[in-house]
C-alpha cells in the first residue's frame, strides 16, 4: 500500500501560480497529478514516469511542471499563469508498473485531492 498527501492548493487569481505538493508513504516509480472539475471527469495534468520521462496534458503544456524529489518520496507540480479553467480538485496518484499514458484507470494508489481556485 501507498499512502499519498496532497498539499498546496488554495486560490489565486488569473495569472497567478501554485506549487502542489505530494509526499508518498513509501517509494513509487510512478507518479502523476490529475484534476477533476465539478461535472467533468477526472483527467491528467502531468506524469512522472519511472525512467525520468515526463508528459503533460495539452492545455497546461509551457505552464504547469512535474518534477520530483527521489530522497524525500514527494512529486511537485508547479502551476504558473493560472486560468480559471484549471480550477478542479488535484490529486496525487501512483502505480508500479510503467505509465504509459495518463489515464487515470490505471493508476492504483490515490490520495484524497486539493483544492485549486483560479478567479478571474
Amino acid at each position: 500500500q501507498v499512502q499519498l498527501v496532497e498539499s498546496g492548493g488554495g486560490s489565486v487569481q488569473a495569472g497567478g501560480s501554485l506549487r502542489l505538493s505530494c509526499v508518498a508513504s513509501r517509494y513509487c516509480p510512478n507518479m502523476g497529478w490529475f484534476r477533476q472539475a465539478p461535472g467533468k471527469e477526472r483527467e491528467g495534468v502531468a506524469l512522472f514516469r519511472s525512467d525520468g520521462s515526463t508528459n503533460y496534458a495539452d492545455s497546461v503544456k509551457g505552464r504547469f511542471t512535474i518534477s520530483k524529489d527521489g530522497a524525500k518520496n514527494t512529486l511537485y507540480l508547479e502551476m504558473s499563469g493560472l486560468k480559471p479553467e484549471d480550477t478542479a480538485v488535484y490529486y496525487c496518484a501512483a502505480r508500479y508498473y510503467y505509465a504509459a499514458t495518463m489515464n487515470p484507470s490505471d493508476f492504483t494508489y490515490w490520495g484524497q485531492g486539493t483544492q485549486v481556485t483560479v478567479s478571474s
